[in-house]
């Protein structure tokens, strides 16, 4: 896994609230090959990377109790990864619910590193508000909130083993496009021409998930025609992706109001995706917003 001169250096940035498994996907990733280097400066990842060429890949832990570290600031340093042609990044985040994470730190009796001196439920919350826009950014979701450290290791395997079949990592996205398009998407597709269950009073209060609101979408006698290109084009374009070094592939669909259309597509899509045998991560952004008011 020595990275050539050609090619770019593949950097994951580790991220996510204290107690969900960072330091274990972080010690997975070293297993794998990659360097790791955990609870790193922002400031300093751009020095990383200017000097010496890493002969490895790197593994970079990121955390919110850096001094110098702001949500602006990891955004920024995104965005300045994503448009260096020398670097592949992937911004890994461990999610998991609030509850699990209190009781995670009840179990351990630590004190939260953003509330040493109140209750951990108040830097849990503190901390989940800090990171939710790192969280939408992010390439790959991995939610520890049901998994055993064994289970994450497994997990962050599967996205991140070496060589292997040489496929990409997916994650496909839903969204509104009232609230814009989601950043660092690859490839985006807009399905509201599609047939809208908001208009239907019964269903407009479900989402893309609930087997009446797929019923309807899939109805639409555009929706197999046009699904059934995507998904041609996207098996098409993957092996040239693999091709260019690209480790990580997103994939985007639109609609209104981020709730029925683009969710059955982006389901339907995973699926699809999923049963070819590719690693494949859903997100649906404005469900997970709810999730998380």
């Amino acid at each position: 896994m020595t990275a050539t001169q050609s090619s770019p250096v593949r950097l994951v940035l580790v991220t996510g609230p204290s107690g969900a498994g960072r330091s274990t996907a972080i010690h997975a990733l070293e297993d794998l090959g990659f360097e790791a280097i955990d609870n790193l400066p922002l400031r300093l990842v751009p020095l990383l990377l200017d000097g010496p060429r890493p002969v490895r890949p790197l593994a970079l832990g990121i955390d919110p109790r850096n001094r110098d570290f702001s949500t602006g600031g990891l955004l920024d340093l995104i965005e300045t990864l994503a448009a260096r042609s020398d670097v592949d990044p992937t911004v890994l985040y461990l999610d998991c619910g609030e509850d699990v994470l209190i009781r995670r730190f009840s179990e351990t009796r630590r004190r939260h590193p953003l509330a040493p001196a109140e209750s951990p439920q108040v830097g849990i919350r503190r901390e989940l508000d800090l990171l939710a826009p790192v969280r939408d950014r992010a390439d790959v979701l991995i939610d520890t909130s049901d998994l055993t450290p064994h289970q994450l290791r497994a997990e962050t395997e599967g996205w991140f083993a070496p060589d292997g079949d040489g496929q990409l990592a997916l994650t496909v996205h839903s969204f509104s496009y009232k609230r814009g398009l989601p950043r660092g998407i690859d490839m985006v597709f807009d399905c509201r021409f599609l047939s809208n269950p908001y208009w239907v009073p019964e269903l407009r209060s479900c989402d893309g998930r609930d087997r009446r609101v797929v019923a309807h979408v899939t109805a639409d006698p555009r929706f197999d025609p046009f699904f059934d290109r995507v998904l041609d084009l996207t098996r098409l374009l993957l092996p040239a992706y693999t091709e260019e070094g690209k480790s990580h592939l997103s994939i985007g669909f639109g609609c209104t109001g981020g709730q029925h259309r683009s969710v059955v597509l982006a389901e339907s899509m995973a699926k699809a995706l999923a049963d070819g045998g590719r690693p494949v991560s859903i997100r649906h952004r404005e469900l997970d917003s709810q999730r998380n008011e």
